[in-house]
């Protein structure tokens, strides 16, 4: 048995002794300020060997930068050398199929010309290249942007890494190609303008005031878009809440963020401590009023500059690793130049008369901004959303369909979970969602009682329901049914008048046909028909034919029901 298995062992001993080098493809020539993909091929005497592993770095002094690497994205159909069949092979092949080997980089060239060295190393083995950094090489323009946005009107310094489509890295509005279509944005990428905005929200409670700023990008994208890595539209944010001091701008005390429906809390005061969610790090400030914003490349996740997962330095305001654009406000829609400018000027745009006033279904007006309309039922019994159906996302449908949130959309895995926050409630009742997220002195309470917040209703303005916006007519018909087809992930009721979500994430109706109208005044007698779907389909109060979805296990599952009616004499 152990002479076996070492003989098993041995091609894999003898491989590991195998000569390596490394050869690196892609030009060696590059305009300053621009940018070129360099792609790392490993190879032995067997041929090219399906490994990565390698490490970069640039020699020369002030010698450009460079992306965290990424899966080449151009043709590469040379093939790899598979080894010998055994067992060993076996695995690496199934292995090899599962997990994508990141190949490439993007070398964004200095401004001065010259030749810069890089060195790659993979173990033992190494490999220099040369690049010459000329303006004189013909430079093929990206296509021009069709449009131009002059300016619409304090703010965080942001960090944004970039990768290998930078472009798609770069803060836009939601209008950035001249329209409100939420469906061209992907393809629009280039034409469009990419001047710099972010979007923000004012909040103001009895003891603080709240900004809420939202970072949208028209691509939310990955080397690898396998379902639901990528999509069009991408928006994640920060939530600052400013304490009522006395003073003109007051003293900022936390800062929440939202990275890929998670939420992370920082502070910066000490006697601030931990509630539902811990605290990553103290809040880092530039200039003494600017918090740092550090966000990801490619899925755009937002987190505190000084968080450990940050590739950011707070302290020296420059990348630790990897490529990126530094913002600030400057009330000034400036263009990043390339995928390494720093300080490049944003302005403000208030998210209350961009995006709220299409919030609704009916405020579409023919370009479809929003989708995936639904009911806000927050936990805690407060105050409702104005809006009874309210947009919980912007209207994408490239890699993946409806993905993006804006702010009343967004939601917090591990609070939603607990049954603390409900979706969109973290935002849009941030008095309620901070002082559940962390613990405030008792000298130094948070109130969630709101001197100004337009988003949510009062007590009288509460609509119990979603009306469903269908004119089924007024003429009396003895008696038909209504089929509904929605998607559900927790519990959902639904009743003539319309929908109530009662626990877990929206709901998105896929259909609803009805036989006949029915008759507005006549007293109805129901039956229910359960047509498919994995959890309870139940009747809650016949009379009223109110009808419960009951989905416990995890993720949204679909649903197909029938309720009949008839008109009792």
């Amino acid at each position: 048995m152990r002479l076996g298995f070492a003989l098993l062992l041995l091609p894999l001993l003898l491989s590991a002794q195998t000569t390596k080098r490394l050869t690196i493809s892609g030009d060696r020539q590059v305009r300053p300020h621009q940018d070129i993909v360099l792609q790392v091929k490993v190879y032995s005497d067997q041929g090219r060997l399906r490994e990565a592993g390698w490490t970069v770095r640039v020699v020369s002094p002030h010698g450009g930068w460079l992306s965290k690497p990424f899966r080449f994205q151009g043709t590469d159909s040379e093939p790899f050398a598979e080894p010998a069949t055994n067992l060993a092979g076996s695995i690496f092949r199934q292995l090899s199929g599962q997990f994508t080997i990141k190949d490439a980089l993007v070398y964004h060239a200095p401004e001065t010309p010259g030749k810069y060295s890089l060195e790659f190393r993979l173990g033992e083995t190494r490999s220099e290249v040369e690049i010459t950094v000329d303006p004189a090489p013909p430079l093929l323009p990206p296509p021009p942007e069709k449009w131009t946005f002059g300016p619409d009107a304090p703010t965080p310094h942001i960090a944004q890494e970039t990768w290998f489509d930078w472009r798609a890295d770069t803060l836009r509005r939601t209008d950035f190609d001249n329209d409100w279509e939420g469906a061209n944005n992907w393809d629009n990428l280039n034409l469009g303008s990419s001047q710099a905005y972010v979007y923000y929200a004012a909040i103001e409670s009895q003891s603080h005031w709240f900004l809420i700023y939202n970072f949208f990008h028209a691509r939310d994208y990955s080397d690898n878009c396998i379902v639901g890595t990528c999509h069009e539209n991408d928006n994640e944010g920060v939530i600052l809440a400013i304490r009522k001091d006395g003073s003109e701008f007051g003293k900022l005390e936390t800062m929440e963020a939202l990275a890929h429906n998670n939420v992370y809390s920082y502070t910066a005061d000490p006697a601030i401590r931990a509630g539902a969610h811990n605290i990553e790090a103290p809040i880092v400030l530039q200039g003494g009023s600017h918090p740092v914003v550090f966000l990801e490349a490619g899925g755009h996740g937002a987190l505190g500059g000084a968080d450990s997962k940050s590739f950011f330095d707070s302290n020296r305001l420059d990348w630790r690793q990897n490529t990126g654009i530094t913002y600030t406000y400057k009330g000034i829609a400036e263009r990043p130049r390339h995928g390494v400018d720093r300080e490049v000027g944003y302005d403000l745009l208030p998210i209350y008369h961009h995006w709220w006033a299409r919030a609704r279904q009916e405020a579409q007006e023919g370009e479809r901004t929003f989708s995936a309309f639904y009911n806000y039922v927050p936990f805690g019994n407060r105050p409702r959303m104005r809006h009874p159906n309210v947009a919980g996302s912007f209207f994408g449908v490239k890699h993946s369909r409806d993905k993006a949130k804006p702010f009343w959309g967004w939601h917090d895995v591990a609070t939603q979970r607990k049954k603390i926050l409900a979706t969109g409630q973290w935002a849009v009742d941030p008095a309620y969602s901070t002082a559940q997220n962390l613990r405030f002195p008792p000298d130094r309470p948070m109130s969630a009682d709101y001197v100004f917040n337009p988003y949510l209703a009062g007590p009288d303005e509460e609509p119990p329901f979603v009306p469903i916006s269908r004119n089924l007519g007024t003429a009396t018909v003895a008696n038909g049914s209504c089929t509904i087809e929605v998607i559900v992930d927790g519990t959902v009721a639904w009743q003539p008048s319309g929908y109530q979500v009662l626990a877990g994430a929206p709901h998105r109706e896929l259909s609803q046909t009805c036989t006949a109208p029915l008759p507005p005044d006549a007293k109805l007698r129901y039956r229910l028909e359960k047509n498919s779907g994995r959890g309870e389909v139940i009747f809650v109060n016949p009379d009223a034919g109110r009808v419960e979805v009951r989905d416990t296990a995890r993720g949204a599952a679909t649903y197909r029901f029938t309720v009949h009616w008839a008109v009792e004499n």
